[in-house]
């Protein structure tokens, strides 16, 4: 089994998702969350690490497990997500390679709004953080 690990960035202005690239093979151009596939070797919070600092040149400082969601697309080859929570991290997030196409700031209310997530298991997480802020 395939393993991905994800960042779900929670700060003052929301929860940050990440638009994936037309070019991409899976999920082009729907929300999701920042990370990527871990190497072999890598324990998950390296693998969180290194994807982030490649992909939005931040360094996580405060972060933990907070759910894992299988894709529910992958079958022959199956997918989980590991999806970190995190809550403080150095520098300002943003997108420097070709991963992404935009990044945004969005309330767990229009997150759950949104009609064009990667994955429809994400309305979940967005449940869970609302009983986070309860």
């Amino acid at each position: 089994m395939r393993q991905i690990v994800n960042a779900v960035f929670v700060g003052p202005e929301g929860i940050l998702l990440a638009r994936r690239s037309p070019h991409r093979k899976n999920y082009p151009d729907c929300w999701s969350f920042p990370g990527g596939h871990v190497e072999a070797g890598e324990s998950l919070d390296e693998a969180l690490l290194r994807e982030i600092g490649e992909e939005l040149a931040v360094v996580p400082l405060a972060f933990e497990p907070f759910m894992r969601i299988p894709d529910p697309h992958a079958v022959a080859d199956p997918i989980t997500y590991q999806m970190y929570l995190v809550r403080d991290w150095r520098g300002t997030p943003q997108i420097v390679d070709a991963e992404h196409s935009e990044l945004r700031w969005f309330s767990i209310e229009e997150a759950s709004r949104l009609g064009d997530l990667a994955l429809e298991e994400y309305r979940a997480l967005f449940q869970k953080l609302r009983g986070l802020n309860a």
